[in-house]
């Protein structure tokens, strides 16, 4: 009799909202299908029940529809504690029709699983264990007590107490069964869709900064020649005013201050790369330029290359693609995380693919969570073991969402421990951590060749 409002907008916290125009249309759906009922009963059926009753109530779900319709905006969003009040009132409204119309020998007792179902896809667990629990005693009451379905010739009809019995067993399964199952399906797709909106987040805010980086390049190399004409005719005017030493120590000031300016836009500029030589790099700049943030947090960052240069060829020149960037320093930061001492970085490649290894020297995955590696939240700890930071308190979503850039971008990744992979690989005994191997086709990579060649255009003149 209850139908599932839309999704809440966070699952579990107390906060999501459904809007009440919602339920108002769904619940006239409703009255139309207990209306419904009732008529081909009394008419077609000819059944005797107290049906001035049964309209009755029926018509407070009317009344309560028509009220929410007048007193409340069209915009009214329900809160948790409301839409729980409306919830239990469909509920109750079910138990009393079902205790008029024969209790469980009437075969739309099943119905009052759906505020269950409803509870759980949009409420709390405790206001979910709260309803079922108050489906199991109304359904348990209505064993026992009830109004029995009469014919107009006086006959009962009823059901035999096995199959009575069997009713009351199916519906506290189905209660049981439904709750666990909607609550577990609508909190994994919760959890989802946050992590793919954080996976958003994180590559909209990469963007930003690459063109960021890109406008601070340019306004360093624009301001760059007057910077250095303020310079020059501060230093010409501090020689001309040997004899007045308050002027001279102004211009030495202007002087000091265009030194300053240079300086910012340079510091500002590292991040620029929007130049044309810059929007394609060595393979090893790129991983340089991923590790950068966590080069200076106390752990040995080593970079190597494993390739056979003679045979594969010269290192890859690829393109810095932001989704790129910050996969790889989720990753790299997540070995930095929970490394002891060391974290390497290994890269390699052939005439078809191009592959990078970030190993390091912690304790590597929990052997339970690496099927898992890469979901999102899936445990209330860290999918890493968390000696170093005892009070952190991981969801997997930070190797979710380097996974998902990563797998983007047309990489493969591979989860392991280097306890196990590199166990007889003399060389790599340190290599006791994570291990990650992240692997592209070298043409998703490279991208087009000729373009990083492309012309740059004619040099232009600077107007000073």
């Amino acid at each position: 009799m209850t139908q599932a409002p839309p999704a809440p907008q966070e699952f579990g916290t107390g906060r999501q909202s459904v809007p009440l125009r919602t339920l108002v249309v769904l619940r006239w759906w409703a009255v139309a299908g207990q209306m419904a009922a009732l008529l081909v009963a009394q008419y077609v059926l000819g059944l005797t029940l107290a049906y001035g009753l049964c309209y009755f109530v029926v018509g407070l779900s009317i009344i309560s529809n028509v009220t929410a319709y007048f007193v409340f905006p069209e915009t009214k969003r329900l809160s948790q504690r409301e839409t729980l009040l409306v919830v239990l009132f469909d509920m109750l409204q079910l138990g009393v029709l079902l205790y008029l119309t024969g209790g469980l020998n009437n075969p739309f007792s099943i119905l009052i699983v759906g505020p269950v179902t409803v509870s759980a896809s949009a409420l709390t667990a405790g206001s979910t264990i709260f309803l079922g629990g108050m489906a199991i005693l109304i359904t348990s009451a209505l064993t026992r007590f009830y109004m029995p379905l009469t014919t107009q010739t006086g006959e009962l009809l009823f059901i035999p107490d096995l199959f009575l019995f069997g009713n009351w067993i199916a519906i506290l399964i189905a209660v049981v069964f439904l709750g666990v199952y909607s609550r577990r399906i609508v909190s994994e797709m919760y959890a989802m869709s946050e992590a793919l909106q954080a996976t958003q987040m994180a590559l909209a805010r990469e963007q930003k900064l690459t063109d960021l980086g890109g406008v601070v390049a340019a306004a360093a190399h624009e301001l760059g020649t007057p910077l250095a004409t303020i310079k020059l005719t501060s230093a010409e005017l501090a020689e001309e005013l040997d004899d007045h030493p308050e002027l001279r120590a102004d211009a030495l000031l202007i002087r000091e201050q265009a030194d300053r300016c240079r300086d910012i836009l340079r510091s500002m500029g590292r991040a620029g790369k929007d130049d044309l030589h810059l929007r394609r790099a060595p393979l090893s700049a790129l991983l340089e330029e991923a590790a950068e943030p966590h080069l200076n947090r106390g752990k040995d960052i080593r970079f190597e290359i494993v390739a056979d240069i003679a045979r594969a060829g010269p290192q890859p020149t690829v393109l810095r693609r932001p989704e790129v960037i910050h996969g790889l320093r989720n990753l790299i930061q997540n070995a930095v995380d929970f490394s002891r001492n060391s974290v390497w970085i290994d890269s390699e490649w052939t005439d078809t693919d191009i592959t990078v290894r970030i190993m390091d020297d912690g304790n590597g995955y929990p052997q339970q969570f690496l099927g898992r590696i890469g979901e999102p939240f899936i445990g209330r700890r860290s999918a890493r073991a968390e000696p170093q930071r005892p009070g952190y308190e991981g969801m997997g979503l930070g190797l979710f969402i380097a996974k998902t850039l990563l797998e983007r971008s047309g990489a493969d990744l591979t989860f392991a421990n280097g306890s196990d992979s590199f166990r007889k690989r003399e060389g790599y005994s340190e290599r006791t951590g994570a291990f990650v191997e992240v692997s592209w086709p070298r043409s998703r990579l490279e991208g087009d060749a000729q373009q990083g060649r492309q012309s740059l255009g004619e040099n232009q003149l600077i107007q000073t």
